[in-house]
């Protein structure tokens, strides 16, 4: 056992075959296997780092009764408590579609992993594993496509419990969700257009020998996020469960583990987003200063690292949800949707057509990709952040707190304020 395993992690021919037949089978519902129990395993962890994150911010101690000190098994009385509940069902509910949302607004987001590549291909005596659940030709714009399922569950919830709260819980999602997914698809038109491909593994490589893309795309990456912030419904965008506004929104009617459903659906599509954003502007899973993990020769030890370094990046990002969410307070409506329409859309596009224009003049003047090509894309990025954040933003276009009303405006209310208090503190 031990010499088939030290046999694993040496290096093997790089023109080394895929595995084909019944090892290609096998080693594909292992890869199942252990990718969908590690996925489940590491979203039920994550209401449990959810907490400790928001403890931590807010200098309290967050679960540490169930489990030891550390209250690891939080998650799994949590499971529990739900299993234990009572399931509830409205009279006037549409029994098929309300037990069938949760489980739509679920699916999308675990299967779309499927095309996500997690490591570097593995050597074996059957052949190359590679370390992805089916590298599709098309595997971005299946991505693309699978997510946007996503809110037909979210609304079929609203519609389906016959409750006006969960209706327009769904209502605003729904239109939330289709404003965003359209700035986040235009968004990854840049990254398709340094890549020339739209398979995963192509990104990958390009990032490999051309930088990371959230150096060349540095625009790109910011929209991408934030759309990714607005697809799950996380502050400061979670307007369809508005606690304050609409009870618990979409999901008010729902009980036991219909209702957690919806929460692990949640944090299914954070762990789905961070891939994504690890994939497309990180390098995802390229191990830094070799080619070896992208051209061979393969090894098991760089295969392994190369899955380390890619769920280092997935934590990252997820701490960063986290960290917004017990930061930034809550979008008005219209502010919401402004943003969406008004500022982020119209940059995408305009972004588009600036990378395209950039490319095409590198491409007249002979330069290929490469080190000086990022180099001058890094540079653009750097004199366009500049310009978006400190001299058309500056503060009020992105800001929550922004208001529409001219300063000048805001400052004669304050007046007529100030002397009403100091007029009834008179009388008195």
């Amino acid at each position: 056992m031990i010499h088939s395993v030290i046999a694993l992690l040496q290096v093997a021919n790089p023109n080394l075959p895929p595995v084909s037949g019944m090892a290609w089978f096998l080693f594909t519902v292992l890869k199942m296997i252990v990718l969908f129990t590690v996925y489940m395993v590491g979203v039920a962890l994550l209401t449990l780092a959810e907490r400790k994150v928001s403890a931590w911010i807010q200098d309290r101690h967050g679960p540490n009764r169930v489990g030891g000190r550390g209250g690891w098994l939080q998650p799994a009385a949590d499971g529990l408590k739900n299993f234990m509940k009572e399931e509830t069902s409205p009279a006037a509910a549409n029994k098929t579609l309300f037990v069938l949302a949760p489980i739509l607004s679920f699916i999308p987001a675990l299967t779309a992993w499927s095309v996500i590549p997690f490591g570097a291909p593995v050597p074996t005596r059957w052949g190359r594993i590679d370390l992805v659940l089916a590298d599709l030709p098309i595997g971005f714009l299946f991505i693309l496509a699978l997510t946007s399922l996503s809110v037909y569950g979210i609304v079929l919830a609203g519609w389906a419990s016959n409750n006006k709260y969960a209706l327009l819980g769904g209502i605003r999602s729904s239109s939330q969700m289709i404003s965003y997914e359209i700035a986040m698809g235009m968004s990854t038109i840049p990254v398709l257009l340094l890549a020339g491909n739209v398979t995963m593994t192509s990104i990958i490589n390009q990032q490999a020998w051309g930088g990371w893309n959230v150096v060349n795309l540095t625009i790109a990456f910011f929209i991408f996020m934030v759309a990714a912030f607005a697809e799950t419904n996380r502050l400061p965008f979670d307007l369809p469960e508005a606690e304050s506004e609409l009870i618990a929104g979409y999901h008010t009617e729902y009980s036991a583990m219909k209702f957690s459903l919806f929460f692990i659906a949640e944090y299914a599509g954070m762990v789905t987003a961070s891939a994504l954003m690890a994939t497309l502007f990180f390098g995802g899973y390229d191990v830094p200063f070799t080619s070896a993990d992208n051209i061979g020769p393969y090894s098991g030890w760089l295969s392994l690292l190369s899955v380390g370094i890619f769920l280092l990046k997935v934590m990252f990002f997820l701490f960063v949800f986290m960290w917004v969410r017990w930061t930034l307070p809550r979008f008005r409506y219209d502010q919401l949707m402004s943003l969406g329409w008004k500022f982020m859309l119209p940059l995408a596009l305009v972004y588009i057509v600036i990378i395209a224009v950039v490319q095409l003049g590198l491409s007249a003047a002979g330069i290929q990709p490469g080190m000086l090509y990022a180099l001058i894309l890094g540079s653009l990025n750097v004199g366009l952040v500049i310009v978006l954040f400190t001299i058309l933003d500056r503060g009020r276009i992105i800001s929550p707190a922004y208001g529409r009303m001219h300063p000048i405006e805001v400052e004669r209310l304050r007046r007529v304020t100030r002397r009403a208090q100091l007029a009834a503190e008179g009388r008195r």
